[in-house]
This record gives structure tokens, sequence and C-alpha cells, in this order.
């Protein structure tokens, strides 16, 4: 019979075992079996958080929405105050070189297709967020993995990273800060990133979705890429997903900056692949502003919830991996028994969470929760946990 789908989609959409088991395990707590606790939660509508709905949702009735006058780069309004927010972090950002796009993951799909001929590579880190391979294979892109490795906190491993650089090399994707690992790309890494991306050729793809969540008070060293100098091609995405806890507002963006000579042509390419598309309905282009400009107020009972969730995992005894930014927490914990560790603690225990091998860890001993799970939830999970640890 003949094929009637894509190479590109050709993967296995079967239920693995643990979400199998996963979806089981709620089943019966709705009939009144054990209560789960779920340490996965990462979306923040649902975590308790407290939305001041007028901000949200007020700027959303102008009636500027009404008239159709698309840029297929966003209102200049929008693009304006990403700028402004950039330069909050010390930046200078010129709103022209800002593309918007509903999300993160359109931005990526914009990149490769601006950066990369079918079969090219990226090189992104592992561990990392899985949804760059469904990205990458879509735009038929190869990812080739380089490492992180933990040795009292999280390192980019350059030496491996430098030997998976090859002909078909294009870009290299960096987490800043990583999901889930929460390592924050020092000044150090990101000059040595731009040397090796000088030498080879290569672009730099940079996420920066959680770059405002800091676990530390006093932390200092979490900078935007956006701040210059940029000795190589440089694109810097985010958006309204976790800035401003509004994941259902599909509003993010792409910032590009690099010599001069190489960005006008970067850009006018962005430009066109853009209004191939003009994805960004005007409501949310209008509503941008006023969504940045009160982002505070929700970054403010994240990391409060953050932090704290943070400590009671350390205060119940579990081995935390050292987390620098972001929503993420690995857990090291023993394995006691031949299964997957994830599924002996919901069967055991009843708490959900996150297999690394998920993300792409080896090491069977550790999982992965979010760190914005209510806060009582959280409790009661990791309290669980370190009976298990114990």
């Amino acid at each position: 019979m003949r094929e009637q789908f894509s190479k590109r989609t050709g993967w296995d959409v079967g239920e693995s075992a643990y979400a199998a088991a996963v979806r089981e395990a709620r089943a019966e707590e709705l009939l009144g079996g054990r209560r789960l606790v779920d340490l996965t939660v990462s979306n923040p509508t649902v975590c308790g958080f407290r939305y001041d709905a007028d901000v949200v949702l007020g700027p959303l009735g102008d009636v500027g929405a009404l008239v159709y006058d698309p840029d297929p780069r966003g209102m200049l309004a929008a693009r304006a105050a990403v700028a402004e927010y950039y330069g909050g972090h010390g930046a200078r950002v010129d709103p022209d070189a800002v593309v918007l796009t509903t999300s993160t993951s359109e931005g990526y799909g914009y990149l490769f297709r601006l950066l990369c001929d079918a079969g090219d590579e990226v090189l992104v880190a592992q561990p990392s967020y899985p949804l760059f391979d469904f990205l990458a294979d879509l735009e038929d892109v190869r990812l080739r993995p380089y490492p992180l490795f933990y040795d009292y906190g999280w390192w980019i491993d350059f030496a491996e990273l430098e030997r998976r650089v090859g002909p078909r090399t294009r870009a290299i994707v960096v987490v800043h800060p990583n999901n889930p690992t929460g390592h924050m790309t020092r000044a150090a890494e990101r000059m040595r990133l731009e040397e090796i991306c000088l030498r080879h050729g290569l672009a730099l793809i940079v996420d920066e979705v959680f770059l405002d969540y800091p676990v530390e008070l006093e932390e200092t060293g979490l900078s935007s890429f956006a701040v210059g100098p940029h000795p190589v091609l440089t694109f810097v995405l985010s958006g309204m997903s976790k800035i401003a806890g509004l994941p259902q507002m599909k509003v993010g963006w792409v910032a590009a900056f690099g010599p001069e000579e190489i960005l006008g042509e970067a850009l006018g390419r962005l430009e066109v692949i853009a209004d191939t598309f003009l994805s960004v309905n005007a409501p949310m282009q209008m509503a941008l502003p006023a969504w940045l400009a009160g982002r505070h107020g929700i970054q403010g009972q994240i990391l409060e919830r953050v932090r704290g969730n943070l400590a009671a995992a350390e205060g119940a005894g579990l081995d935390v991996l050292l987390v620098e930014a972001g929503w993420s927490a690995i857990l090291r914990l023993p394995q006691r028994g031949q299964g997957e560790l994830a599924l002996e603690l919901l069967r055991t225990m009843g708490v959900v969470v996150h297999p690394g091998l998920f993300y792409g860890m080896s090491e069977g001993s550790r999982v992965v929760v979010s760190l914005i799970c209510p806060t009582e939830d959280f409790g009661e999970g990791v309290l669980l946990l370190g009976e298990w640890n114990g």
C-alpha cells in the first residue's frame, strides 16, 4: 500500500507505559481510589496564582483591532514594547530587529527555515525540553545534542560540543536558563559559544523564556544575550507564556542581532517568512504592551512559589541538583527495584513526577518536578518522596 504520510511525521504516537500508568491512576482516583500528588503541574494559570483580570483581558477590547493593517514583523507599538522590556535588562534593541510570532515554537520554525536546508544540523543541549525534536522534524532539520554535565552545578561540555560541529551544522541552540536543569549561561560560556560560532560560521539561537526567574534573590549573573556586543548572528526568543505567566495568550518574538553586513539580510529573509504566515492576531499585538508592563505582579508570585517549594524539597532531605533559575528542579533519588523510578514512585507513593529520560537524562535515578505546583500539594509530595529517599 502506498505510504500516505510524510516521513517527517513518522513519530511513535503510541502511549508510553508511564503515561498509561498515570492515566489509569488518575481514572482510579476519580472513582475513589488513592489520591495522587502531581508534582509535574507547570501551567501557571491552574496553580493558584492571582491574575488581574482587568490587566489581562482589558487590553483585548481595543477597538483598533477592528482594522486589519498587517505588518510582517508585527505592529510597531508591540515591537517597541519588546525593545523596552529588553531595556530593563540593560540591552539596546532596535524595534525593527524584532519579529513577532505566536510562540517561541513558531520562532524556532522561522529560524530553522531561515538558516537550514533539508538535512542540515542544529546543535542543542541535553538535558533539555523534548519539544525540539518535533520542531526539527517538521522542518527536515537534524538535531545533534551536546551535553551538559553536573559537577556542583551545570556546565557545557565544550570539548564535546566542538566535536559535534560538522559540515552541515548551521546553528547552536542555547536555552538560557535551561529547562529543566536551571543552568544559566555565564559570561565566559557565552564568549566561548560566540567564538565557536564565529570560527565555524554558525548562528546562535538563544531561548530566554525563563530569563526573569533567578532563584537567588541576589543573583546578578543572569544577563540577556540581547546585551551586546554581538560578534555572530544571534537570535533571542521569548514570549508571554513565561514572562507574564500567560501561555494561553499566544504572543512571542524573535529579536535579531549581529554584524551589520549579515543582520540586514537575515531580517529581510525573516520578514518574508513572517509575511507568508502573518500569524499573530491584532488583539494580541495591541495587548502586548500592557501585558509586558504588568508582568511584575505575576513574576513576583511565581518567584515566591519557586523559592518556597525549593526550600520545601531541600527541607524534606531530598538531593536537589543546583537550580540557578527557572521553574523546574531535578531530584536524585535511590532506585528500589528494577523498574523505572518514576513508575515506582507512582505505584508505591502516589506521586507523579517526570522521568529524567523525558529530558534526555540517561541516569535512572533522576526525576524532574515543577517548582510552581501549589504549595500544599508540593509540600505533601516532597514529604512522600522524602520517605522514599529515607
